[in-house]
């Protein structure tokens, strides 16, 4: 794009921006001549892909800013209009919007809902941040037809994201996701309507504890012991981090009112964009829990805790009985929770004839053994809850087989059918039952997650990821799992690859029988799966909300007369093997 170009591009946005701010951003920039920075800010439009929206704020069609969101809104309303017509000419559509912690949310939450009702849609929007899982309830509470939630999950502070979910609470999957990026790809004129407006028309309305206090109470009703917790709580202490988002307000109110003791880091309790204290909000990695983590150590918790800044994902910590805490991953806190449902639903009585969990493909394979040790099952979807969500809204329809729980490697756990997206405050509140059940077992969670290993085999997984920033990244990273598909490698970590899942193709083919293909019985994503001679998978995929390819690896080693060290060992270099083999192909 050269620079006349560019200036056509900024001048376009200039005279539709009305945001002050983010028009002097790009006028400075004209004004600097700093043809770099327009050309990144214009080089594409932030693309509204299946999952929304999600960039670096600031001004420009490749950023999060009040026209975008606006833009994308209206997309969103016209093709909500054109697929409910009957209940868009009785003035019956509605619509719930939410916003976390980070900069820009809170108006940017705003602008969506004025858009939406300048298009006659009736809009609940809260009144301040509240967790992404509470978006989805509201959805389902109100019986609304879409909803938004603004918000860029565990990103760095400089971003910011859209997530348009559909009338079951779930994000959106096809065929509403092509079909609103088609309408917002279309956008040429935006409605708009003032707040005064449209709060005096009726067509927004703030909304607060009516949601808040069915929500705490939907929590606390998925708790399988509370008599346990009634006689026990004050035997366990829990540290808990929000990460400057959204959670404390629910955790705290949940476990408290459970009579839990909950110690809640101080310098990360109230909700801040800026995320002072870590450089990444993000509870899957050990430096954003050390403040958690030292207070654990002060306190002698038996738990350390943290949620995301939109509270749908959740991290642990537990202690390993020599005065340190181990992190535990999202792996094994899904298994760790499986176990519990199952086992709990087992001994309550409450076992459904057909019970099953539903996990992602790149999720470790041991939750599988778990549930079927429990003579129940586990079916595997694509990555993201929007899956998840469908397999359960599916059994609910049909009535077999009875989901029960859902999970993802990335630190996301479902343990409620009210809520049909990850949620961070019930696997907190059910996470700390857990915690107390195997304590008056007298076992950690180590214990317990040593003996599933025994019982299961020894199951380790690892994630690589690799970004390809600026204009150039697409092709880079298409590139890659182009070479990948042409070119499969024939072993990895010197282990021989027995067959690939090619689930953008839809089928299976198996080195050894170049002319044999298998149909996949999933929808087409761009994901490729390495399913290794010894067991182990090895999975490649582009991500789909950041400029990056994951690839991830999951292997199981039997526990045999060595015992769980042995097996960690062999697990151990299976994966190092492994990773110089990907980091090799990815030139890292």
């Amino acid at each position: 794009m050269d620079n006349n170009a560019i200036l056509a591009q900024a001048g376009d946005y200039i005279r539709k921006e009305k945001d002050a701010h983010f028009k002097a951003e790009v006028e400075k920039l004209i004004a600097a001549e700093d043809w770099k920075e327009l050309a990144d800010r214009f080089y594409q439009n932030l693309e509204f892909g299946t999952g929304g929206l999600r960039g670096v704020i600031g001004g420009g069609y490749n950023r999060m800013n009040t026209l975008v969101v606006k833009s994308a809104t209206q997309g969103l309303a016209t093709y909500l209009i054109k697929t409910f017509p009957g209940k868009a000419d009785a003035d019956a559509l509605s619509a719930a919007v939410a916003f976390d912690s980070r900069h820009y949310s809170a108006e940017f939450a705003e602008a969506a809902a004025l858009i939406l009702a300048a298009n006659g849609i009736k809009t609940y929007l809260f009144s301040g941040m509240r967790p992404t899982p509470e978006l989805s309830f509201a959805i389902r509470k109100l019986g609304c037809d879409t909803g938004i939630v603004v918000t860029a999950s565990h990103n760095p502070a400089q971003y910011n994201g859209y997530k348009a979910y559909w009338n079951d609470g779930s994000q959106v999957i096809p065929p509403h996701d092509t079909g609103i990026i088609e309408e917002v790809n279309g956008v040429s004129d935006i409605k708009e309507i003032d707040r005064q407006d449209a709060l005096s028309k009726g067509l927004l309305k703030i909304i607060d504890k009516e949601i808040d206090e069915p929500y705490q109470a939907m929590v606390r009703s998925r708790l399988f012991r509370p008599e346990l917790i009634k006689a026990k709580a004050g035997e366990v202490k829990i540290v808990y981090t929000p990460l400057h988002g959204t959670g404390a307000m629910h955790v705290e109110t949940v476990l408290e009112s459970l009579g839990l003791k909950v110690i809640t880091v101080r310098e990360q309790r109230e909700g801040n964009g800026d995320f002072p204290t870590v450089s990444f909000p993000n509870p899957e990695e050990a430096p954003a829990l050390e403040l958690a983590l030292k207070l654990g150590k002060q306190v002698g918790a038996d738990v350390v805790m943290a949620t995301d800044p939109d509270a749908d994902r959740l991290g642990i910590a537990v202690p390993d009985g020599r005065g340190n805490f181990t992190l535990v991953t999202g792996n094994q806190l899904g298994t760790l929770l499986a176990d519990y449902i199952f086992l709990s639903l087992k001994e309550t009585g409450k076992m459904p004839a057909q019970a099953v969990m539903v996990n992602s493909i790149v999720t470790t394979g041991m939750q599988k053994r778990v549930a079927l040790s429990y003579g129940a099952d586990c079916i595997e979807c694509l990555t993201g809850f929007k899956w998840i969500a469908d397999i359960w809204r599916k059994s609910e329809a049909t009535g077999s087989p009875t989901v029960v729980y859902g999970t993802e490697e990335s630190y996301g756990y479902l343990v409620e059918n009210e809520v049909r997206d990850k949620d961070g405050v019930s696997a907190a509140a059910l996470t700390a039952e857990m915690t107390l059940y195997w304590r008056s077992q007298g076992k950690s969670l180590l214990d317990r997650l040593d003996d599933l290993y025994k019982a299961n085999g020894y199951w380790q997984e690892m994630g690589i990821s690799k970004y390809f920033q600026g204009p150039e990244g697409p092709a880079i990273m298409k590139g890659i799992m182009d070479n990948y598909r042409k070119n499969p490698p024939a072993v990895l970590g010197g282990i021989e690859v027995e067959k690939v899942r090619d689930i953008l193709d839809s089928v299976w083919k198996y080195p050894a029988r170049p002319d044999c293909q298998e149909p996949v019985g999933l929808p087409k994503s761009d994901v490729l799966q390495f399913y290794l001679k010894d067991g182990t998978v090895v999975s490649a995929r582009p991500s789909g909300t950041e400029p990056k390819i994951k690839f991830y690896a999951s292997c199981c080693s039997e526990v045999g007369a060595g015992g769980l060290p042995a097996a960690k060992e062999e697990a151990a270099r299976k994966l190092e093997a492994i990773k110089k083999d990907i980091r090799k192909a990815i030139g890292d």
